[in-house]
């Protein structure tokens, strides 16, 4: 992180003052069908960041995504403005919500922070076009990225205004969040156990396989075990996998085991006949899948070994539920590897949505030693790929 410009450094200079400050902050948060925000820590890792560029009496302006939204294309439910309203009450002033704001068609006063609409509802967002990119860097005299969450991609409000604006540099959660990881990974203490999970089985599979070649242990779950579980030669009934990646997992567990490491395989299941809340749970030896069954969590049996595992641990890297914990009947293995991290007295760093939110429901946030706000980012990270946010940070840096 040296060879970046640091936010608070500048704000410590005084370079702060009265200047524009457009920061790119992740506030992505998960929503019920109402609308109503169900897990804020995203939003309130970001109000440091803002309240140092307050402090500093700089304007300023924070963007974010929310879901997958069709560019160019407004629906009520892409709207910031449930993250507008919790904003303005952590912060404790106003936050106004600044729509069709890419041209610059509003006025921003030091000491006030707008909140401007959904970023990827601009044309260009996502490819990020040089005209959008000419734009967002004309809004603003300091660019803060403190969105590691996206730092893998490289959109407009991510990469093209670091291009374009004035100055390009970290927010102080960006910058908490390369500490934390160089501590996880450049020279962690060992064993170096990581937990990967989730029903996204191709885009970690592949990460999965950098990983082979640096952790000491890798936990499988979710649809991702599912298909673990087939290149052992298990039987998963109709649970979520990817057939067509088995011969991946197979190397990956090759790999491991070529190292003296391992990609334990569950040896029970929690399975239902179809998902949902109320679906009737059973305990499986993890031979005994019938074809009928949906693969839900992993069994007790299976847990507790997990758990023991972890507490030994030196240092552990958390992503994704192994269950589909929102469900009571099937949150067994999650909640047992939660207390297990917290239990460990290991360095542990953990992140993506799913995960916060399971660490939310099993109040182990003090027992965590980092909580990261990155999802895609943070697996990239582990795989050791240089992420466009901090590639284009530097740069600038040296400019």
């Amino acid at each position: 992180m040296t060879a970046f410009i640091r936010f608070a450094d500048l704000c410590a200079q005084g370079r702060a003052k009265g200047q524009r400050v457009f920061i790119r902050a992740d506030l992505n948060v998960p929503q019920d069908e109402q609308g109503r925000i169900t897990e804020d820590t995203r939003i309130r890792a970001s109000v440091p960041a803002i309240r140092l560029a307050l402090d500093a009496g700089a304007a300023v302006m924070v963007t974010s995504h929310l879901g997958r939204p069709t560019e160019g294309q407004f629906k009520p439910a892409d709207s910031l403005q449930p993250v507008a309203t919790r904003l303005a009450e952590l912060l404790g002033q106003p936050v106004r919500l600044i729509t069709d704001w890419v041209d610059g068609d509003f006025a921003v006063s030091p000491g006030e922070v707008v909140l401007l609409e959904n970023c990827r509802l601009n044309v260009g967002e996502k490819k990020n076009s040089p005209e959008l990119a000419k734009k967002l860097g004309a809004l603003c005299d300091i660019f803060v990225h403190d969105a590691f969450g996206t730092a893998h991609r490289a959109e407009g409000t991510t990469y093209g205004i670091a291009e374009t604006a004035p100055v390009a540099c970290a927010g102080p959660l960006l910058a908490a969040e390369m500490d934390a990881i160089a501590k996880a990974l450049a020279q962690p203490k060992r064993p170096l156990v990581a937990i990967v999970a989730g029903s996204k089985v191709s885009t970690k599979l592949t990460i999965l396989q950098s990983l082979a070649s640096k952790v000491d242990q890798l936990i499988v779950g979710g649809g991702i075990a599912n298909t673990f579980m087939l290149a052992a030669g298990l039987k998963i009934g109709k649970s979520l996998a990817e057939p067509d990646l088995v011969g991946d997992a197979k190397a990956v567990i090759e790999a491991m085991k070529a190292r003296g490491a391992e990609v334990p395989i569950p040896t029970d299941v929690v399975v239902a006949k179809r998902f949902a809340a109320d679906a009737e749970a059973t305990v499986k030896k993890a031979t005994d899948v019938a074809d009928d069954d949906l693969i839900l969590d992993i069994g007790p049996e299976t847990a507790a070994q997990l758990a023991a595992q972890l507490k030994q641990a030196g240092t552990i890297v958390w992503n994704g539920p192994v269950g589909v914990f929102e469900f009571a009947a099937f949150e067994g293995g999650t909640k047992a590897i939660a207390r297990a991290i917290a239990d460990s007295a290991g360095f542990s760093i953990a992140g993506g949505g799913d995960t916060l939110a399971a660490i939310a429901k099993y109040g182990i946030e003090k027992d965590v030693g980092y909580i990261s706000t990155g999802g895609g980012a943070f697996l990239e990270v582990l795989e050791g790929k240089t992420l466009p946010a901090f590639e284009v940070l530097e740069r600038r840096a040296k400019a």
